[in-house]
């Protein structure tokens, strides 16, 4: 019965349909817990807690999260008790407590340095970067983000380069580094074509024309602004009418 519950929640999360995946998942907890499979109730309550995250209910996931954490402890499953340390960090970035998240990254990464995940570190190393940026210590968070991405190239997580060089170059672009800001950048891009991703790739050049339109080169930035208007009538991207009208205001000044 647990087992169709949790069939439905897959349903109900492929189609967006977050309300009634929560009730498939609340019940397949329900079956596992009566059923007194630990393993299988971890799973269904990490899976209650991200759907309730995703529905901004942060109260009720950290609840699953933290017997999932009981469970796994228990356990002494350091994988898994890595992973839900950092969904129980991210969570408390999501509902805007910063503070809370630190101690639960840290004995993640501790955790995840042993287990010699560096995909996970990546990742983690990622999010520890995008804190210590939010609170302005750039010399930590230039150090988490080399870090991170010297872990997505052990692994080769494209994605995770991507990811990391394009906010890395924002990070160096709010310290009033044009240069690396822009290098950056132009990394992250070339990641996100070769991933095919265009959309983000438009998201990149948001910020490269930026760059650009700051040091006077209206040719690099008439140029970026070209292409992102391109991929937003491609792709029905709501920045559109936005970035149309600054093409328009730059093409003005020819």
């Amino acid at each position: 019965m647990a087992d169709d519950h949790k069939h439905r929640a897959r349903i109900f999360l492929h189609r967006g349909d977050l309300a009634h995946a929560r009730e498939a998942w609340e019940s397949a907890v329900t079956e596992d817990r009566a059923a007194g499979n630990r393993r299988e109730l971890s799973n269904s309550l990490g899976n209650l807690g991200n759907t309730c995250a995703l529905m901004q209910d942060f109260t009720a996931a950290e609840h699953c999260y933290r017997e999932v954490l009981d469970i796994q402890r228990t356990e002494q499953n350091q994988h898994a008790i890595a992973h839900t340390l950092v969904n129980l960090g991210n969570l408390h970035i999501g509902a805007d407590r910063p503070e809370k998240a630190r101690p639960y990254y840290l004995e993640a990464l501790d955790l995840l340095r042993e287990l010699k995940d560096d995909r996970a570190l990546g990742i983690l190393y990622n999010n520890l970067a995008l804190q210590e940026a939010r609170d302005r210590q750039w010399e930590q968070a230039l150090i988490a983000f080399r870090q991170a991405l010297d872990c997505h190239r052990a692994v080769g997580n494209e994605e995770g380069l991507a990811v990391t060089y394009s906010q890395l170059g924002k990070c160096y672009l709010d310290q009033g580094d044009l240069v690396l800001a822009e290098r950056c950048l132009n990394n992250a891009s070339e990641h996100y074509i070769k991933l095919g991703q265009e959309p983000a790739e438009a998201s990149v050049l948001r910020v490269l024309a930026t760059i650009y339109e700051i040091r006077k080169d209206l040719v690099a930035a008439r140029r970026c602004l070209e292409r992102i208007v391109s991929l937003d009538l491609r792709y029905r991207l709501p920045d559109h009418h936005a970035d149309a009208a600054r093409l328009a205001k730059l093409t003005s000044h020819d």
